[in-house]
């Protein structure tokens, strides 16, 4: 039997850290930041977060974890 692929499209957004935890970006800051405030662009500043614990497992699945 062979083994499990990893998806790749997941593999491109989702991202393991150090410790083994999932990393995501978050959706909605590529373009059109002109029209938001600027309060609510520094909060978005950093687009990285981790995986909702409700996700873990598929993800790693995906992932072929």
């Amino acid at each position: 039997m062979s083994k499990m692929k990893t998806k790749k499209a997941a593999a491109k957004r989702i991202s393991v850290t150090g410790s083994g935890k999932l990393r995501r970006r978050k959706v909605g800051l590529a373009h059109l930041q002109t029209k938001r405030a600027s309060t609510t662009q520094i909060r978005n500043n950093d687009g990285a977060v981790s995986v909702a614990a409700s996700d873990k497992k598929a993800m790693n699945a995906l992932l072929c974890r």
